[in-house]
């Protein structure tokens, strides 16, 4: 299996980090993909991939919701390390717009979101696109820039119809995690609609923990939560489950992850 998004570069995992990482191994996980946050986190997530080289896969970007009026010295830097070629930089990522906890940075939000796309292309990287309460927007606006792009929607939770829209603007797949085992989730519906070869795994860790485990902190061992659902959803095994995400990561990380 593939991570495709964890933050264990998080305090959260401070205390016990390496026993996290043998029990995410212990479990089956190969790869866990890191997105960036902002600069108050770059160094941390550089320190935990140089930690454990094998096993992560440093991303680069600025999250929608650090966005503020400083954003663009926040963006210098991102555009600094992007240009590091000592660091095999896996994503440009998270990047993207989140409307739900707040639009007061509306403007700059769509503004750094424009910016890393193009990044992204001109880097030819995939992106990891965080979308909450914004999809209209996101969808415009990779439309409006029309550049050759590939990435993960992560945390999907949108529609069928929403689906069919992203599936028109290049190789995207839909980043699946613990919301999917969770009783009010609509999740089920919508990927019953939807092949495996469009999705990939995640867990968000620290957060958005899965069924049984929901309340407490995530980590990426919790897939094989994700994995037992998807079970019941496409009606097959886990190995199948297994090698059709993996098979997809590869396809969007390309030779990333295969010379690694």
């Amino acid at each position: 299996m593939i991570d495709t998004h964890a933050h264990l570069f998080d305090e959260a995992f401070d205390s016990d980090r390496a026993e996290v990482i043998q029990r995410a191994l212990s479990a089956g996980v190969r790869k866990i993909i890191l997105p960036a946050i902002d600069t108050s986190f770059h160094q941390r997530l550089l320190d935990v991939y140089h930690q454990y080289p094998s096993v992560f896969l440093p991303c680069m970007g600025l999250h929608p919701t650090s966005v503020n009026e400083h954003y663009r010295t926040e963006l210098n830097r991102v555009s600094d390390y992007l240009k590091d070629t000592s660091i095999p930089w896996a994503a440009v990522g998270e990047v993207g717009l989140d409307y739900y906890w707040s639009t007061e940075f509306k403007e700059q939000q769509q503004d750094a979101f424009l910016v890393q796309l193009r990044w992204a292309s001109e880097h030819n990287l995939p992106v990891i696109i965080h979308c909450r309460e914004a999809m209209g927007d996101v969808l415009r606006l990779i439309k409006q820039i029309n550049l050759p792009l590939r990435g993960i929607f992560h945390a999907y939770s949108g529609s069928f119809e929403s689906y069919q829209e992203i599936k028109k603007l290049g190789n995207f797949k839909l980043g699946i995690g613990g919301v999917l085992t969770y009783k009010k989730s609509n999740l089920p519906q919508v990927l019953a609609q939807i092949p495996i070869r469009d999705i990939v795994l995640e867990t968000d860790a620290p957060y958005l923990s899965p069924v049984p485990y929901r309340g407490k902190r995530n980590e990426s061992a919790y897939l094989t939560c994700v994995v037992k659902k998807l079970e019941e959803i496409y009606a097959c095994s886990s190995d199948h489950i297994i090698a059709e995400t993996t098979r997809n990561v590869s396809e969007i990380f390309e030779s990333v992850l295969v010379c690694r």
